[in-house]
């Protein structure tokens, strides 16, 4: 089918209509994208200046899942700032399926290096012996590549069949991002495949992902059984890290995706979680409980004053 699309522009209702409440959240919301994505950079620099930390599997998809969460939030977070100064709040047709393709492209990536990142644990705690051998930085690399791929093969098959509905009349969405199922009210066709699809490609995606995270993690709780008190205390935490981002990032995601496209009166809230506020809560997830990471942030700091000083 041919797209025979005559809307230009999509106009977002925003997250709120009142001037006071949107002046009000700009200062939030200009605040929060800041500190994340200067938090999600400053671990990128951390890690990629500490040779022991880039050199160990655990560290090295903590970058590139900080890398990751910074680029997600910005193609959402910078247009819905600029919003809450306007009242008419516009994005274009190609715009937005910028916008949907980009968003989906991250998020499928940090699905995968989170897939990945539980693996590494799994094998660092259930065969510690084989850890060297099979968290090479071969595998490291192919996992990594297996997720830009992967995160482009969900996001383009998305995009593939979002351009070929046709939009004919009605261009507002109650939204603040283009995403497809407010995108798939504004079709001008029975959308009922495409919105199973979604379903599918999205919904399902999530909840098999989620669950396997889920067993691999029960498999390691059980395993711990063997180690000794201060091999728990350690492991655990450093799972407890990611189990927390796993579910920050997962529920929001099966929520809004793993049911069928009708209105859900918080799918803004969903989406303001996972597109805005869990790129912030990664890091500091991650930093706070991290010794290693807090003495290589110490020591780039003391560096970086030094060449100060010198200069």
């Amino acid at each position: 089918m041919q797209n025979q699309s005559f809307v230009t522009e999509f106009v977002f209702v925003g997250l709120s209509k009142n001037p006071q409440v949107q002046k009000i959240l700009f200062v939030v919301f200009m605040c929060v994208y800041i500190t994340t994505v200067s938090c999600n950079l400053l671990i990128v620099a951390t890690i990629r200046s500490s040779p022991a930390l880039l050199g160990c599997p655990m560290y090295f998809f903590l970058s590139f899942l900080s890398f990751t969460d910074a680029c997600h939030t910005s193609v959402v977070a910078p247009k819905m700032i600029i919003d809450c100064l306007y009242e008419k709040k516009t994005i274009s047709y190609r715009g937005c399926m910028i916008q949907v393709f980009a968003a989906h492209f991250f998020g499928g990536v940090e699905v995968i290096v989170l897939t990945s990142m539980a693996y590494d644990r799994y094998v660092a705690i259930c065969k510690p012996l084989h850890y060297s051998s099979i968290m090479n930085s071969r595998l490291c690399g192919i996992l990594i590549g297996v997720a830009w791929a992967g995160g482009f093969l969900h996001s383009i098959t998305q995009i593939v069949f979002t351009i070929q509905l046709p939009f004919c009349g009605p261009n507002v969405m109650d939204n603040f991002m283009c995403d497809l199922y407010p995108l798939l009210k504004l079709a001008c066709t029975d959308t009922y495949v495409f919105g199973l699809l979604v379903l599918i490609n999205s919904g399902f995606f999530c909840i098999l992902i989620f669950s396997m995270l889920l067993v691999s993690y029960g498999v390691i709780l059980f395993s711990l059984r063997k180690h000794s008190r201060e091999g728990r205390r350690k492991a655990l935490s450093t799972c407890g890290s990611h189990i927390t981002v796993v579910f920050l990032f997962f529920i929001p995601c099966v929520i809004e995706y793993a049911r069928p496209p009708y209105d859900v009166s918080f799918d803004k809230i969903l989406e303001v979680f996972y597109t805005v506020l869990t790129p912030l809560l990664n890091p500091l997830i991650y930093t706070f409980r991290n010794k290693d990471v807090k003495n290589a942030m110490r020591k780039l700091w003391n560096r970086l004053m030094t060449v100060s000083v010198d200069k």
